[in-house]
């Protein structure tokens, strides 16, 4: 027998002096666990390490692992990983590659996002959204089977920090 709902499970977290969540989530039998690592260079090597502490401009890496801890398949998951303030998604690191995206948790599109904009002199365009703008990530996962797991991961850059201009 098959379970045959929709699931979508999504974390939330504040990304404040410490960048480093590592959370675990669970909806049933589905177990997630959300973990984020700096990625640095060590030997032209890429390196996944503590993202304790993170710096304006360094690359983190947020994977989640969605452990089916029960004794049936769960159908239809979708998987949603939300971007934090303070960090930007880094196009095409997102694995799996198919993902959608949304500004506001509501809506999902295929990635690259856009929207229609109007010129000075009116036409109608339809402009790529940068993906700085992008709150959350969601892959279709489908089935889980009993005692599997699937993860998901993306990149993101810790964003410049706004300094206040020093006005007299």
């Amino acid at each position: 027998m098959h379970l045959n709902i929709q699931r979508t499970l999504a974390f939330a977290f504040v990304a404040v002096a410490s960048f480093a969540p590592v959370l675990a989530y669970a909806d049933g039998d589905v177990h997630v666990t959300l973990k984020s690592s700096r990625v640095t260079t060590t030997n032209s090597r890429e390196v996944l390490a503590s993202a304790d502490k993170a710096k304006p401009g360094e690359i983190l890496e947020y994977r989640a692992v969605y452990q089916n801890d029960g004794k049936r398949d769960v159908r239809q998951l979708m998987a949603t990983l939300p971007i934090p303030s303070g960090v930007e998604y880094l196009p095409r690191t997102a694995s799996p590659a198919v993902v959608l995206a949304s500004l506001d948790g509501k809506t999902y599109a295929a990635v690259p996002l856009t929207r229609k904009e109007r010129t000075a002199d009116g036409r109608e365009v339809i402009r790529e959204i940068p993906a700085a703008e992008y709150r959350f990530l969601r892959w279709a996962v489908g089935t889980l089977p009993a005692k599997q797991s699937r993860t998901v991961t993306a990149r993101v850059r810790v964003a410049p920090v706004a300094v206040a201009a020093n006005t007299r």
